[in-house]
């Protein structure tokens, strides 16, 4: 499965910083292009590298407000106002620099790989810096200022590419892409995540199916804490594909949260580096099965900054230039990291298997339960 792959570069969206304290470090992407690069992916004939511009506002506009558009900028320009309506304040999504602009950028960054995939100069484009999926029309959510995979399907909805499939394997729901879509028969939304009876932002049951002619088209498939590779998979395997297949989208947009590792610090699931291989394996084959090949990823959650994500994203990068990785990562890159963080990295893209790790009859039964209440919609039999 060969084709022109692209990653967007967007160094400059490091200003994307809500502050030292805060778990969403712009180093770990600043790490995954590093560790891109030092495997010698950019080498390759078939990769480029897609320079990111910043989302205009009109842009920003085909899912956001204007007055939240207005908010930020004047947030993060240090103006005083009643911020807290529009999701700024202590906690999640703190004050900063340059929001508007830092928002902005990541948004660009995801319309870049938008177009390249749209217009065909890429079959697939990776946005690692974007995958904030939780920013609502009208306020922040979840450290998401704009919500940059929406705005990534909009512009590509607005030049009439669509059906857009979106599947969000985050650990947490993909409630603001899911939310801004959920009366658009045109897009379809899946999330696998933990479910939000136990995390945030308390949303992504299967009840949640889609409304005003849109029903069917919004997949929710919430776990419980402690699932790990075998029923996380299982789960996958048995929704995604006959389901994206059912919907016969134009393009596949998946957002790639590694925040379901099983050492992150924010949830309860417990995957390894095995899942996120076999994951981005079989999006790819889904991709050139229904959609033609053309597949825009985004980042996303992943708040073992130095220790998974970088590990996670190259490893999805890597299958979507259809690259073999040697197992252990480049020695200069471990050093450099490790001088960084003053402490050490794992040497390998693989993890040893977890003790016990099984299909457990609570994760059988949500698969079961989605189907029955998800598959009919879309002419499957559950």
């Amino acid at each position: 499965m060969t084709g022109p792959a692209g990653l967007v570069l967007c160094p400059e969206a490091r200003i994307y910083d809500h502050g030292p304290e805060h778990p969403l470090r712009p180093q770990r992407v600043l790490y995954t292009w590093s560790l891109i690069e030092a495997c010698g992916l950019l080498e390759r004939s078939n990769v480029s590298a897609l320079p990111c511009r910043a989302a205009e506002d009109a842009e920003i506009g085909l899912v956001h407000t204007d007055a939240f558009i207005d908010a930020t900028r004047r947030a993060g320009h240090g103006e005083v106002g009643e911020w807290g309506r529009f999701g700024y304040g202590p906690g999640d999504n703190p004050i900063f620099p340059n929001m508007h602009e830092a928002g902005a950028l990541v948004s660009g960054a995801s319309i870049v790989a938008a177009e390249a995939v749209g217009e065909g100069s890429a079959l697939h484009a990776f946005n690692a810096a974007g995958g904030l999926h939780h920013a609502m029309p009208s306020r922040a959510s979840g450290f998401c200022v704009y919500d940059d995979p929406a705005i990534a399907i909009a512009w590509l909805r607005a030049r009439d590419v669509h059906p857009i499939a979106y599947v969000d394997v985050d650990v947490h729901h993909g409630d603001g892409v899911q939310a801004i879509f959920y009366e658009d028969p045109r897009v379809l939304t899946i999330s696998l995540h933990q479910s939000g009876a136990t995390l945030f932002p308390g949303s992504g049951f299967v009840t949640e199916r889609g409304a005003a002619g849109a029903e069917g088209t919004k997949v929710n498939v919430p776990l419980e804490p402690g699932v790990a590779d075998q029923g996380w998979l299982a789960a996958f395997r048995e929704i995604v594909p006959p389901v994206v297949r059912a919907f016969a989208p134009k393009v596949l947009v998946t957002q790639l949260g590694c925040d379901t590792h099983r050492t992150d610090p924010l949830a309860q699931l417990r995957l390894s580096t095995r899942a996120y291989r076999e994951t981005a394996s079989e999006l790819h084959a889904l991709a050139h099965e229904v959609t033609g090949g053309r597949w825009l990823a985004t980042g996303g959650g992943g708040y073992q900054w130095a220790t998974v994500v970088p590990r996670a994203w190259t490893l999805a990068f890597a299958e979507m230039c259809d690259a073999e990785l040697p197992d252990a990562l480049p020695g200069s890159w471990i050093g450099q990291v490790e001088l960084d963080i003053h402490g050490e990295v794992p040497p390998t893209f693989s993890e040893p298997p977890l003790d016990g790790d099984r299909l457990d009859t609570r994760t059988e039964a949500t698969i079961d339960e989605v189907k029955r209440t998800s598959f009919p919609f879309l002419g499957l039999r559950p």
